[in-house]
């Protein structure tokens, strides 16, 4: 069965952003796109005693929401079948739900009611952090967000991370006929006391041959299986999140892994993920890798 890309969406702009970008993306993939509300409405309005006007159902409310997400994306591609859903739940947990039965997640760096100060909403944060499927947060600038620099961005992790983002980047390049930019950070501490300068800059060359035989190590079956797809591979000194977040603005999508462990239920994000989560130049997918 081939599973939807699940859109959680409550009326909000970027959760319109996010149903935008799900759905040229479910039109890429040949998918079904899934709209999903969730709320507590229900219970709000029982706590709520009536005062004799006429309140507004919030069922009602989120039925016209995802009415109007629905109608949104069948005038941009009549093409895509779109379902959709109301559920008088948690939307985190909804949304983590949805995940076991979905290609992707995607959402909107923030929600409908939350802060403008905050730069990804409670929600985005964690179904990037906990869900089984591939997450993605639709943010950044208008080029970004309109994929008009055709490169994708995929920051090589660990092995123990990293080799389902790998395959996802190499789809997601093939379906947009696009080039993969694989980035492998490294960091060399800095060495005091050398007395000559030849001694300091061979432990430099070993950690940069050693990022080069991973990323070679990492890519290898993805290139073997896609021949077809461009990669330009790099290896660069530096914190993986800054080199990341800076090589973001030149990209439509930046993808990292992310290990999940079974039986651990807090938030299973990285630093790097969570800085680009926060401050990518253009939309941020975390692809699981279950351990």
């Amino acid at each position: 069965m081939t599973l939807p890309i699940v859109v959680g969406v409550d009326g909000s702009d970027a959760s319109l952003l996010a149903v935008d970008w799900a759905l040229y993306e479910a039109a890429r993939r040949d998918l079904q796109l899934r709209l999903v509300y969730a709320s507590l409405w229900e219970r709000y309005e029982r706590a709520i005693p009536s005062s004799g006007w006429e309140r507004p159902s919030g069922r009602g409310l989120a039925e016209h929401i995802v009415a109007s997400a629905a109608e949104r994306a069948a005038q941009r591609d009549p093409l895509v079948k779109v379902t959709t859903e109301v559920v008088p739940a948690e939307a985190a947990d909804v949304l983590l739900r949805e995940g076991h039965n979905a290609f992707a997640l995607v959402t909107g760096v923030r929600g409908r009611g939350e802060l403008k100060g905050l730069l990804l909403g409670s929600v985005g944060l964690t179904v990037a952090g906990r869900a089984h499927c591939p997450v993605i947060v639709v943010r950044g600038d208008k080029a970004g967000l309109a994929g008009t620099h055709e490169r994708i961005l995929l920051g090589v992790g660990e092995s123990t991370t990293g080799g389902q983002a790998v395959r996802f980047a190499f789809h997601e390049a093939e379906a947009r006929g696009c080039t993969l930019d694989a980035v492998r950070a490294w960091r060399c501490p800095a060495i005091e006391g050398a007395d000559h300068p030849a001694l300091a800059e061979e432990p430099v060359h070993q950690h940069e041959q050693r990022a080069s035989a991973h990323l070679d190590d990492q890519l290898r079956e993805a290139m073997a299986d896609q021949p077809d797809v461009l990669v330009h591979r790099a290896t660069v000194e530096g914190p993986a999140r800054r080199i990341l977040v800076s090589r973001s603005a030149a990209a439509d999508l930046v993808i990292i892994g992310a290990r999940r462990r079974h039986g651990h239920f807090g938030l299973q994000l990285g630093c790097v993920s969570h800085t680009l989560l926060h401050h990518a130049y253009c939309p941020v997918a975390v692809v699981p890798q279950l351990a």
